[in-house]
């Protein structure tokens, strides 16, 4: 028995040593998708602005591909001394519908370590769509059923979950139309070979002000002050009450990571959310940095288990699977 006690008391006390000394070295956030991209930008983005809380360097990796289900998985079975970080978006709650055989589970196989920014979506149409604005939309949806084209950017993308929650919500179901990218699917967009998308805001800024596509609404629960977005209504003022979909991104780390460094991690998150230079960093991409609970440990959780709630359904009703 007290040689139990003896091993606890040892190994308690190198867990501490080992947490008052992290970081020792050089941090690693896994992006599981291509350089380049939103995910990407503010990772790199991030990286900068916690490195002198952190007190030391930190290296983006892209492990890019299945979705961003391998870069998941790449640091849900990476070793938990906190070296290797994940940062994902809204992938860690919709993997687990679309993906049958996914090698982790996101609410077991991970710490969580803070949220990170929020990326609003506009549901945008062809140039050429006689409807000007969301009360015209509806109208001209009712009286083109069953000959709408929505287009997407892949299964599992954002664009593909917007579209497939304004679907239910309106109860109208369209032709859905895959693309490998945002790029060629705004390209057909705008050249008029599909009637409507619902995209981040990254992605739809730019072709707003240059009026290359029609722009109905946000799905934020308030409006955006942005001078794209300024003059829409949210989908929730236009009757699609409760209406919200947002890109979040979020930090994470291997199941088993010790407490101490969480929250060492947490807390350099919390600074660098704080940093001036990072806020607008993220505004000019469209996104909103975090400012409530969910920067916590425990809140972050909860919401990630939300998300999984709520976009679980939507998708298996779908029948829309990526495997």
């Amino acid at each position: 028995m007290k040689r139990l006690l003896t091993m606890a008391v040892a190994t308690l006390a190198a867990t501490g040593a080992f947490a008052q000394a992290y970081p020792a070295k050089p941090v690693t956030f896994i992006v599981p998708f291509a350089a380049g991209g939103p995910t990407d930008k503010v990772a790199r983005d991030l990286a900068e602005a916690m490195r002198k809380p952190l007190g030391q360097q930190i290296i983006v990796e892209n492990v890019a591909g299945a979705g961003g289900t391998l870069g998941h998985t790449r640091v849900a079975k990476a070793s938990n001394d906190g070296y290797t970080v994940l940062l994902a978006h809204i992938a860690m709650a919709t993997a687990p519908a679309l993906y049958r055989n996914l090698q982790y589970k996101t609410l077991e196989d991970f710490e969580f370590a803070g949220l990170i920014n929020e990326v609003p979506m506009t549901l945008i149409g062809r140039p050429t769509l006689p409807a000007n604005n969301y009360a015209e939309l509806t109208k001209w949806i009712d009286a083109n059923k069953g000959k709408i084209n929505l287009a997407h950017a892949g299964l599992g993308s954002a664009s593909h979950l917007c579209g497939l929650l304004f679907q239910q919500r309106i109860g109208v179901e369209m032709t859905t139309v895959p693309y490998k990218g945002t790029a060629p699917a705004m390209t057909d967009l705008i050249g008029g070979q599909v009637d409507l998308m619902c995209d981040q805001t990254t992605n739809t800024t730019s072709q707003i002000e240059g009026g290359k596509v029609k722009a109905y609404a946000v799905t934020t629960p308030k409006r955006l002050n942005t001078p794209a977005t300024k003059n829409l209504p949210t989908l929730d003022e236009s009757g699609l009450k409760g209406f919200n979909v947002t890109i979040w991104h979020g930090l994470y780390a291997p199941k088993g990571t010790p407490k101490p460094v969480i929250d060492k991690l947490n807390a350099a998150l919390k600074e660098a959310l704080k940093d001036q230079d990072f806020v607008k960093r993220q505004e000019a991409l469209g996104a909103l940095v975090v400012n409530d609970n969910r920067t916590n440990v425990a809140d972050h959780k909860k919401f990630v288990e939300s998300e999984i709630n709520k976009w679980g359904p939507i998708i298996k009703a779908a029948g829309q699977y990526a495997d």
